[in-house]
């Protein structure tokens, strides 16, 4: 899996809280999906995937390349 922490970086560093923020969710749910202690369910897979403007299959690690062409 792309890791969050990793995407959040590459947009410019947005903290977790501002991610969270967009995505309706808690900074508590950002951090224990970085940490891998919390699945990511649909709903937020997508979100994710829309936000970084990459591909659910990227964010899962189902393929090599994270951005969409």
């Amino acid at each position: 899996m792309k890791k969050i922490s990793d995407l959040r970086i590459e947009t410019g560093g947005i903290t977790q809280e501002e991610l969270a923020n967009a995505l309706e969710v808690t900074q508590a749910s950002v951090s224990r999906w970085e940490k891998d202690q919390l699945r990511i369910n649909g709903e937020n897979l997508i979100k994710l995937a829309l936000y970084f403007d990459v591909s659910v299959d990227a964010i899962l690690g189902i393929e090599d390349q994270i951005t969409k062409d």
